[in-house]
């Protein structure tokens, strides 16, 4: 209990690496630094005039490349440098509260060996516990954190992939405090008429970091090779985001990795809007998608993409829409399929009249409207894929 107090109560400033895998990884990153200069230095004008034009042509492409690559060099070192630095901090929880937390949880059959409140770089508090259960009924970990919950007067909720029933060991359990914002999802799609599958692929996934992540894209055309594009397009969007990449260089190096990866063009539009649930912030890019719809009440904004799809320049403009969503707003997105089955020329304006004036709550619900709109709208025929998601947030009353 001693060794237990002195952890609970001292603060105290951690890295999350150890000196030597710092500093291997602070050498790499500006290892990385210096091959981006390499390419940066790489003159943009040539000094003698060309005369074959085919040369002119992939002598400015190349440099095109270069640009490109010095900025996904410097965005690998500045995620090395990042990791490199990341740190927690232990903080003092007090010894009533310790005491508390102890016997509260034992008197429900959970006996603690360890445990450690840390903060992380945005602020956020994280409790790590070494427990196990005392007696013979199964525990599932929700109990313990409704308990820590209680006497620290703070939502907990067990981390993913934290274990989800005690055992008779010892085992180490982590709890994440509950997002400011809660939010429900609804899907709906349509596929066009004499296809098998839809052009269109979409993804919805939460972190307990308090993010939620949504990706549209839109394939070029329909049926098999455009779901294959599409798939392609979120697969990749995925992988970078979750590998810690920001989303605008996520989206620069997609769109050089569609340019690069096949003779065959692959030009999907990508929606990508992530929400930060503690905050309420959310962030949009568009690439080559159809609009986005924000609705607050009646009031309804409309968000433009003002660019081409991916794979088709090797750079592309992918300045983020910041918006501070409150309690009760929804977020549309659609593929272009939705509103081009409205009225020929007045699908945004008919849309977004829709949108004002939906009355339904069940971000399912709104889905469906929105797409039996559209559907009544082009009596019947469904000439291109259609796929509607809408996100609403709520805050959480704690």
């Amino acid at each position: 209990m001693r060794r237990q107090k002195q952890l609970i109560n001292a603060d105290k400033k951690q890295k999350l690496l150890p000196d030597y895998g710092r500093k291997r990884l602070l050498t790499y990153a500006d290892s990385f630094r210096e091959l981006a200069e390499v390419f940066e230095e790489m003159p943009q004008k040539e000094q003698e005039e060309e005369r074959d034009r085919q040369e002119v042509l992939w002598k400015k492409k190349l440099r095109d490349h270069c640009g490109l690559m010095a900025g996904q060099l410097q965005e690998f070192a500045n995620i090395m440098e990042e990791v490199a630095e990341e740190s927690f901090c232990y903080e003092a929880l007090g010894e009533r509260k310790t005491k508390a937390i102890i016997q509260g949880l034992m008197a429900e059959g959970i006996q603690v060996q360890e445990l450690y409140r840390i903060q992380d770089k945005e602020g956020a508090y994280e409790y790590l516990m070494l427990a196990r259960k005392t007696g013979k009924r199964e525990k599932n970990v929700q109990e313990a954190a409704d308990i820590l919950s209680v006497i620290l007067n703070c939502r907990l909720t067990p981390a993913d992939g934290s274990p989800l029933l005690l055992a008779d060991v010892y085992k180490t359990f982590r709890f994440v405090e509950e997002a400011k914002f809660h939010v429900l999802t609804g899907v709906a799609l349509a596929v066009k008429e004499n296809e098998e599958v839809s052009g269109d692929n979409y993804s919805i996934y939460q972190t307990d970091r308090g993010k939620l992540t949504m990706l549209l894209s839109d394939g070029m055309g329909s049926g098999k090779k455009a779901n294959e594009d599409s798939r392609i397009v979120i697969e990749l969007a995925e992988k970078l985001l979750e590998a810690g990449f920001r989303p605008e260089m996520a989206v620069q190096m997609l769109n050089s990795s569609i340019l690069a990866g096949s003779e065959e063009q692959n030009m999907s539009s990508l929606d990508l809007c992530q929400i930060d649930l503690r905050t309420g912030i959310g962030e949009m890019i568009k690439i080559g998608g159809a609009n986005t719809y924000i609705k607050r009440a009646h009031l309804v904004e409309q968000i433009s993409a003002r660019n081409l799809p991916l794979g088709i320049f090797m750079e592309i403009e992918t300045e983020p829409v910041t918006r501070q969503l409150m309690d009760g707003d929804y977020i549309f997105m659609i593929s272009d399929g939705i509103s081009d089955g409205f009225a020929e020329g007045n699908g945004e304006a008919a849309l977004l009249e829709v949108i004002s004036h939906m009355s339904l709550e069940n971000p399912k619900e709104m889905a469906n409207c929105i797409l039996n709109h559209a559907m009544k709208e082009s009596k019947g025929r469904i000439r291109d894929d259609m796929t509607v998601m809408v996100v609403g947030l709520w805050e959480n009353v704690f």
